[in-house]
């Protein structure tokens, strides 16, 4: 077994919140963050928001007690002070009104009830089981190929649990070759039509406007886009006429085959919320309402160990964009590298783990190849979570 590596912070840790701090020229909401921490819930969580302790998420059953408030510094450097949640509180009514405002609209994105996505309710963890009708996918390249056995495995995969099936006909995976939209629509059409005739609700994992549109037109209810609607000239008009809800991805670069290159950030969780905060604007520039947006983080694309583990551990910060969230971590490369170097089809119990720790963050959607097994693990987590 090769050593585990060690994992740095993101955050410089200060003992005491900022006073005062110079608004000149600052962009609060690429300054000032909010990283909701002290996590519980059941009967916890609920004395703690009467007493004025906590805040809920996603006025849903897990309530922050405290809170890493962030300060990024224009030079570079970003750091962060936990305090109780009231003191945040105090602090905010004795900063500047920019500040008190900037902090009351995270706090009240961050707390309110999400919307119904792709119709479906958010109110507990949801289930997206992977159909990869590929020949080269990292983890189960060939073995779905064939339409007929994609459709088998999707029917499969709902029978075990998933609400969401997500079907993609080209592979993201680092180095993975490009496919032809013409190709990748020969690919996943049938797949998509067969499932939504079942009354599935499915996704299309597609970087490429015209199987947006053609696989929306198909019965896709959902556009799983990796590269959050850049990939493609037409993706911001096509998404947006089609009604679909969205997933979108942080990927640091624009292109699966160079992202792992050489990686790089001045903080891995700030900057890909600041990403996915330009990707939302654009969205809505275009028409799209926030309310048919989730995201994903982007867990290993574009990204080494360390700025893996580091964005899942501040996770929750992502809740300040009011969004449902949604992760990708199964069978993926940084599991291996913090273990023994298994092969994909070796890494679920890392993929648990790491799933596990996304729903204690709040996450509300999880994209998994071993759906039987998510599923179980949910259903203790929410038993011992007091159905959470």
């Amino acid at each position: 077994m090769g050593a585990v590596p060690a994992v740095a912070s993101a955050f410089q840790r200060c003992p005491v919140l900022p006073r005062g701090f110079a608004l000149a020229g600052l962009d609060l909401a690429r300054a000032l963050y909010l990283l909701p921490a002290g996590i519980v819930a059941g009967e916890q969580g609920a004395a703690a928001v009467i007493a004025g302790q906590g805040w809920p998420i996603a006025d849903g059953p897990l309530v922050f007690t405290a809170v890493a408030v962030v300060l990024r510094s224009p030079e570079g450097g970003a750091h962060v002070t936990l305090a109780p949640f009231s003191a945040v509180l105090d602090w905010a009514e004795v900063e500047s009104p920019e500040v008190s405002r900037h902090i009351a609209d995270t706090l009240r994105r961050i707390g309110r009830r999400r919307d119904p996505w792709a119709g479906l309710a958010l109110d507990a963890p949801l289930v997206m089981g992977i159909v990869n009708v590929t020949p080269d996918s990292f983890s189960d390249g060939g073995d779905f190929v064939d339409p007929d056995a994609a459709i088998a495995h999707g029917l499969a995969l709902a029978r075990a649990g998933a609400t969401i099936l997500d079907v993609g006909g080209e592979s993201t995976r680092p180095g993975a070759a490009p496919v032809a939209p013409e190709e990748e629509e020969r690919r996943v059409l049938p797949v998509v039509r067969a499932l939504a005739e079942r009354g599935l609700v499915v996704s299309i994992d597609t970087r490429h406007a015209r199987v947006m549109d053609s696989a929306v037109a198909a019965g896709a209810r959902i556009i799983n886009d990796v590269t959050a609607l850049t990939g493609d000239p037409d993706s911001l008009r096509v998404a947006a006429a089609s009604g679909a809800a969205l997933c979108l991805m942080h990927m640091q670069g624009d292109d699966p085959r160079t992202m792992q290159a050489d990686p790089h950030y001045d903080c891995a969780p700030l900057d890909v919320a600041d990403h996915l905060a330009e990707r939302i604007a654009a969205a809505e520039a275009a028409g799209i309402d926030r309310a048919r947006i989730c995201l994903d983080p982007g867990i290993g694309f574009g990204k080494t160990t360390e700025h893996n583990a580091q964005v899942l551990a501040a996770l929750p910060l992502l809740h300040g964009f009011g969004c449902p969230l949604l992760l990708g971590v199964s069978r993926k490369r940084f599991i291996a590298a913090l273990s023994a170097d298994e092969p994909p089809r070796q890494r679920l119990p890392g993929t648990l783990a790491a799933n596990l720790a996304g729903l204690d963050a709040g996450v509300q959607i999880l994209r998994v190849h071993d759906v039987a097994e998510t599923c179980q693990a949910l259903r203790v987590w929410q038993g011992m979570r007091g159905g959470a």
